[in-house]
């Protein structure tokens, strides 16, 4: 328990190999010497009517002498055994406790339920090499990979270069007992030793880093236990350089040491949060033998020190589009010596290793139904499809999410509006801000609102003011402010020749403009096309789930995201945020091996779409402008919100004056 496996064995059978022939892999560093204690296990007592059997301790051998040297060096705690000494007798029901399960579940947030087995590419090994013999001139390193081969079954092996010189002094001192950390190959080859410790060794980590082109997030993760140790994120520090991905091309084509400049950045900045971790967690940097990481294909080119000039333009080429494993310091990562680098494939020219993290947290080509999975930034990303087919594309949807091209945009910052709603029949407004718990009509807001004030709207605020004031009737289906309601209230103001929509009056007054509202629908719809590219290739007419992954699907409602138009039609308890899928993905491929084969694989079979060149693209595009579509019926969004009856185009409204254009072209917006 608690995999529930079972199975008959001899008496006298190791509880070990028994739990290893059923498939459940306890831990066992030392290899069966009684010395690690990581494989313990616990006699549950009783009769248990559903397995037919009567499980008692007296069926399982008594204390034996390794368990005995064992508990007095260390703490084992009551009831519990060492399956590598303890040997079935009889019938037996084995609890495995959490800390010692290979297979431990790893829930990512409270919310879900999602798990993944543990089996990392970084495996520690304790050896008792044979002693130097004058009969036998064979070398240290080569009598410690012979060890390794008939301990532990490594056939072929290779050394990290810094470890030839000091083989030989740890050998000695640890009396030619060393445990020793192998490193699997991420394809058919030797493995590599990668470090070496005297005596016995009992902890190795490893860390997992999205570098996102807005944040760097990083976790610091125990390999032998799968739990995370410590996180800590920080800002890209690129951002210098060119707040969107294309501006950081740009910067690189324009200055001759531009690529150094960010690549250096970029590394220092990972290097800054491993310390981070390492202070907050206690732990010693050397023993972080192994790393992850993901970025979107820019982020990704820049990190591994490659100039991505060719992703500035058609045909958008990669330099390199399969996994990259390396060592790690060969990055300028600050790590343990020999520890060693894996970057997840990137999917194409815009669609990076981020996006493929995320398909490899959320599934899509593991799931029966279809599965829209959409990572909203200044260049969506965008998976669509199931176990038998899977297509992705990217769509250049600009940075409006993000506060840019909105006359009070920001970023999500205290301060900012992130929430609003809007009485659809006097128009008067009330919002949420960001670091203040209560709303803007709820007494003491103003107060909770000094330190921050209200300085204007991010992401999911947009997203919000714009489908409340469609769901009000202050816009048209078009996305054109009605002038005529300007006498009913003070809310609605002549701004020009169009009219605007005022927010709130304050320190600074926050208006939502037809060019906002502009910027808005030419964003979704570029999203949006792009989907519909994708159910188009797949033939598909509707969508069974919907995941918004990334810091700004986090804190979309998905009531307004299909309201506003942002996604196609969905049964709304379907449609969910996953947060850092990227982040979540890079720890299952630091966590288990066997994940980046499969994402590897999952790669090769994803079709990718190209927006730029799909003649479709501008009709699905012009049809997407209005709210929630010009084409596109929304029954299943109908049967939750009572969407406006169209009305025809208001009149202050200038035919060609805001002509929607197709956002992409030859050349990509970051």
């Amino acid at each position: 328990m608690p995999s529930g496996r079972r199975g008959r064995f001899p008496k006298g059978t190791p509880v070990l190999d028994a739990a290893r022939d059923l498939g459940v892999y306890v831990e066992s560093v030392c290899g069966g010497r009684g010395i690690c204690g990581r494989c313990q296990v616990e006699v549950a007592e009783g009769r248990f009517a559903k397995h037919g059997i009567t499980s008692s301790s007296d069926h399982i051998s008594a204390f034996g002498a390794k368990e005995q040297r064992y508990a007095e060096k260390r703490d084992l705690k009551d009831g519990r055994r060492l399956s590598c000494s303890a040997t079935v007798q009889g019938d037996l029901v084995i609890d495995v406790p959490a800390d010692a399960q290979v297979n431990t579940q790893i829930v990512r947030k409270a919310a879900d339920t999602k798990v993944f087995p543990r089996n990392p590419a970084l495996q520690l090994c304790y050896v008792e090499v044979e002693e130097p013999d004058m009969h036998k001139p064979l070398g240290d390193l080569d009598r410690l990979f012979a060890a390794l081969r008939d301990q532990w079954g490594f056939d072929a092996l290779n050394a990290d270069p810094h470890l030839l010189p000091q083989v030989q002094s740890i050998l000695r001192k640890g009396q030619w007992q060393v445990t020793a950390a192998v490193h699997q190959p991420e394809t058919d080859g030797p493995a590599t030793l990668v470090a070496v410790y005297p005596g016995l060794k009992n902890e190795a980590y490893g860390i997992a880093c999205d570098i996102g082109s807005t944040t760097i997030a990083l976790h610091l993760v125990s390999l032998l236990s799968g739990l995370t140790i410590a996180s800590s994120g920080t800002s890209n520090p690129q951002i210098r350089f060119g707040e969107d991905l294309m501006s950081r091309v740009s910067y690189v084509m324009m200055n001759p040491d531009g690529r150094e400049a960010m690549t250096k950045a970029v590394r220092d900045a990972v290097n800054e949060l491993v310390a981070e971790t390492v202070e907050t967690s206690g732990i010693d940097r050397a023993d972080i033998l192994d790393a992850v990481f993901v970025g979107n294909p820019i982020m990704h080119h820049l990190f591994l020190g490659i100039d991505p000039t060719e992703l500035g333009g058609a045909p958008f080429a990669l330099a390199v589009s399969d996994a990259v494993a390396m060592p790690a310091r060969a990055n300028g990562l600050d790590l343990g010596e020999g520890a060693r680098l894996y970057m997840l494939p990137c999917i194409a020219g815009h669609v990076g290793a981020d996006a493929a993290a995320a398909t490899l947290s959320e599934g899509p080509h593991r799931s029966d139904d279809i599965m829209l999975l959409v990572d909203v930034g200044t260049n969506a990303e965008i998976v669509l499809g199931n176990k038998d087919h899977t297509v992705a594309a990217s769509s250049p949807t600009g940075p409006a999410f993000e506060g840019a091209e909105i006359s009070s945009g920001q970023r999500a910052a205290p301060g900012a509006i992130e929430r609003v709603r809007i009485d659809p029949v006097t128009f008067e407004p009330r919002f949420r801000v960001i670091g203040v718990d209560v709303w803007s009509d709820e007494p003491g807001f103003a107060d909770a609102a000094e330190t921050s004030g209200v300085t204007g709207i991010c992401g999911s605020g947009i997203i919000e003011v714009v489908a409340e004031m469609f769901l009000a009737g202050i816009i048209s289906e078009d996305g054109v402010i009605d002038g005529t309601l300007a006498p009913k209230s003070p809310r609605i103001i002549a701004d020009g020749r169009t009219f605007s929509y005022v927010l709130h009056e304050g320190a600074q007054t926050i208006t939502v403009t037809q060019n906002d509202i502009r910027a808005i629908q030419l964003a979704k719809a570029a999203l949006y096309a792009g989907i519909k590219l994708l159910m188009d290739r797949m033939g598909l007419t509707t969508i069974d789930r919907i995941r918004f992954a990334g810091a700004f699907g986090t804190f979309i409602d998905p009531k307004y995201a299909m309201v506003l138009g942002l996604i196609p039609d969905c049964d709304l308890e379907n449609v969910k945020a996953v947060g850092n899928a990227a982040g979540t993905g890079a720890r299952m491929a630091l966590i288990n091996r066997d994940y980046r084969r499969e994402i590897e694989q999952t790669v090769r079979r994803i079709d990718k779409i190209e927006t730029a060149l799909e003649a479709k693209f501008q009709d699905h595009f012009v049809a997407a402008m209005a709210l929630p579509n010009k084409q596109d019926a929304f029954p299943r969004l109908s049967q939750a919100v009572k969407l406006p009856a169209k009305k025809p185009q208001a009149a202050n409204d200038e035919p060609g004056g805001n002509t929607p254009r197709r956002r992409g072209g030859r050349r990509r917006r970051g």
